[in-house]
């Protein structure tokens, strides 16, 4: 947290949170008593409307998500777009997002990169994967860990096993920890390693020299 978003939190006429019990820990130990509400995605498409008509009455509201940056694989971008359509202000206050500090330790290049957020589970998975299969840059996933073997042997399948990645979990957290071998090493080491908590996968991209140097 920095001094910046603890005042911004003081001042909200209404604190706009993903979950309101994890928000209400947060703002109790701040000593923030502002009133909070919920906004998240099974319902942002219903209240955004309201909020919007508040920010135009001149009211002041904060958006605040469970972990990371709202709107990163978080809710936000819906009522952001609407604000901005209605033209009023939007501020995003610099903070915690998982992929910045994961892309940086993985080792992977890092000048040139693609986000791409969660795969789809299910219609559409193997055809988003297909479609990267010549990307040149470092590549950035997020992914649950009852997830991540299956991801990273499709990961392997299509990218080749020998193709460089880490897995980051748990970013600025007690238990952060930074995997980093080749996509075959990395499921090998999950199939025996239970993985836990928020997870960030990182592959290298096609032309990355280290893969042609081992692959050649």
């Amino acid at each position: 947290m920095t001094f910046r978003a603890v005042r911004i939190l003081k001042e909200a006429d209404l604190v706009l949170a993903e979950d309101t019990r994890t928000t209400g820990v947060l703002l109790k130990h701040y000593g923030i008593s502002n009133r909070l509400a919920s906004h998240h995605k099974f319902n942002e498409h219903g209240t955004s409307a309201a909020v919007v008509r508040r920010l135009l009455a001149g009211e002041t509201v904060a958006l605040v998500s469970d972990a990371g940056t709202p709107g990163i694989s978080d809710p936000g971008f819906f009522l952001v777009r609407e604000a901005v359509r209605a033209g009023v202000e939007v501020q995003c206050l610099p903070g915690a997002t998982a992929f910045v500090p994961a892309l940086v330790a993985s080792g992977l290049p890092c000048d040139r990169f693609a986000f791409e957020g969660f795969l789809p589970q299910k219609k559409g998975r193997q055809t988003r994967l297909e479609s990267l299969a010549a990307e040149r840059r470092t590549m950035v996933f997020y992914e649950s860990p009852y997830r991540l073997c299956k991801t990273l042997g499709q990961l392997a399948a299509v990218f080749g096993g020998g193709r460089r990645a880490c897995v980051c979990r748990e970013i600025s957290k007690v238990h952060e920890e930074s995997v980093r071998g080749t996509l075959d090493e990395l499921k090998a080491h999950f199939a025996v390693t239970a993985p836990r908590g928020e997870i960030v996968v990182l592959v290298a991209g096609a032309d990355d020299k280290e893969n042609k140097t081992k692959t050649e």
